[in-house]
């Protein structure tokens, strides 16, 4: 079984029929439904890649253990290999195509959304319509993406080149996370500021009690996410665990949440439909498409470009920061109504206890503070407080490409154009906690923080070897770009509105 030969036109057909077909490495993986719906890293980052080459994503997100171990349990057999490497199909998720049960039990496909008219055909938006049931699944030609000016033999050149230099990065020893030289001091400043959180409290300084737990709670977030990525002990229950304990009980927030978002904003960055990670409308667009009202695959829901949109969104270049050092909320609201929605076993069952102790502990410190108006300042600025790690966030991508090439882009190409690293000297590092890496955290999630500096000298070559943009910026100069882009946009909600309001009267004038 192993041994066969899957033709392209075969694959199709498989896909069509309700198989999540993934090739990796010249190998064809059969993932079944009952695995879809365990995967660690969410059932939806199968989905984006299915009929599609995903050994890049694969190998960036897998441990040696899980792809020598767990892998070859889902091979199926081999594909057809050209010079040019696979040529993809179009994985029907992306095009509104989704498998669900109906009322009988059964499991069958439905058509939820689909395409939105577009000036580049080869991009594929998505807008809402009916649920269409149709037993007979995607047609072929939906299979087939739509046609592209990339060259395809750069492209898997790129993508070969990669491999090679992730080998590069093993052999250097770099996936060795250096626990006393990297995290010894990260565990030393987050001592700190705990213990100037619990003397400040002592000496009933409330306000600077809230600032030091904030502080705290800033640091944390880095170390959640590097756990998050399976980064730091490299074992997955392990590294859960920990991040149950960090996220969860210290911070309140869910670490399931996050690794089953984070991963898709991951594997389909920056675009419209798809990623989480840039969907905040009626807050924030980063891109004029989302005027059209588009469908979030990862919400399940329409991105409605309402009329408390529209208003928001003309302001948004002032509103920024504003809004962003209220984010925290956002992250409290995600967390819990993905644990409510959730089925995560055992795993689930820790989060929510550890996030009741969270709300325990945290209640018991509000409860000592004297009286509400205190009490009131002491809770949202130990909220606030932490928000510089949302714009360190959003940074990095806000100011980025957001269109779709298509399948037909490697995941080097597609990682380096909606990615910028932010220039900081080495003294300032700990203030990011990584984050001002992306371009090689993007690359290589599971690399360990404290050595993903040494990694991007070798990213940085590869970039330049093979004509890659390797953006990097600094602090000052990235936000100007992000509020650039954010006042771009809110001038076109203008002209959108003008044009808007000019064909309702003249259809109104032509009905009268």
């Amino acid at each position: 079984m192993q041994d066969r030969l899957w033709t392209r036109e075969e694959v199709a057909d498989g896909i069509k029929h309700g198989q999540s077909l993934v090739v990796y490495n010249g190998l064809l993986l059969k993932i079944s439904d009952a695995w879809l719906a365990q995967h660690p890293g969410g059932k939806l980052a199968i989905l984006h890649f299915v009929g599609r080459d995903a050994t890049g994503e694969i190998d960036g997100f897998h441990s040696p253990q899980t792809l020598l171990g767990r892998m070859p349990h889902f091979v199926v057999g081999r594909v057809e290999y050209g010079q040019e490497g696979w040529k993809p199909l179009m994985p029907p998720f992306e095009t509104g195509w989704v498998r669900k049960q109906g009322p009988e039990g059964k499991v069958r496909w439905v058509n939820e959304a689909g395409h939105m008219d577009t000036h580049d055909e080869r991009e594929i938006l998505l807008v809402k319509k009916a649920d269409l049931v149709d037993p007979a699944g995607p047609p072929l030609s939906a299979l087939e993406p739509q046609p592209t000016t990339l060259l395809q033999k750069a492209q898997h050149r790129h993508a070969l080149a990669l491999r090679e230099l992730h080998e590069q990065i093993k052999s250097k020893g770099l996936y060795q996370c250096r626990y006393i030289t990297g995290y010894g001091p990260e565990v030393l400043r987050y001592t700190l500021f705990a213990v100037l959180a619990a003397w400040a409290y002592r000496r009933e300084w409330y306000l600077w009690t809230a600032v030091f737990l904030g502080i705290f709670w800033h640091q944390l977030t880095f170390t959640a996410h590097d756990l998050g990525h399976c980064g730091v002990t490299h074992d997955w229950k392990i590294d859960r665990v920990l991040g149950i304990f960090i996220a969860n009980l210290l911070g309140g927030l869910s670490i399931g949440w996050w690794v089953d978002n984070h991963n898709v904003h991951h594997l389909v960055t920056n675009h419209p439909t798809h990623d989480p990670d840039i969907q905040h409308i009626p807050f924030f667009a980063i891109t004029p498409q989302f005027f059209n009202s588009l469908w979030s695959t990862y919400y399940n829901r329409v991105m409605a470009f309402d009329a408390p949109s529209r208003f928001l969104i003309r302001f948004q270049p002032y509103l920024y920061y504003v809004i962003l050092s209220l984010a925290r909320f956002n992250l409290y609201a995600n967390s819990y109504v993905f644990l409510a929605k959730g089925d995560r076993g055992k795993w689930r069952t820790a989060e929510l206890v550890c996030i009741a102790l969270f709300w325990t502990w945290f209640g018991l410190i509000l409860r000592g503070v004297p009286d509400w108006r205190t009490r009131l300042a002491f809770f949202m600025i130990s909220q606030v407080v932490p928000s510089p790690v949302h714009v360190q966030i959003v940074q990095s991508h806000f100011a980025r490409s957001t269109t779709d090439l298509g399948p037909w882009e490697s995941f080097p190409d597609r990682q380096m154009r909606t990615t910028t690293d932010i220039s900081c000297p080495d003294s300032l590092a700990w203030l990011h906690g990584g984050l001002q890496l992306q371009v090689t955290h993007h690359l290589f999630p599971r690399l360990p923080r404290h050595n993903l500096k040494a990694a991007s000298v070798l990213v940085k070559e590869y970039a330049t070897e093979h004509g890659l943009e390797y953006a990097e910026f600094g602090l000052i100069e990235t936000n100007g770009q992000v509020l650039s882009v954010l006042r771009d946009v809110a001038n076109q909600v203008e002209v959108f509105c003008k044009v808007a309001k000019a064909e309702a009267e003249g259809n109104l004038s032509q009905g009268n």
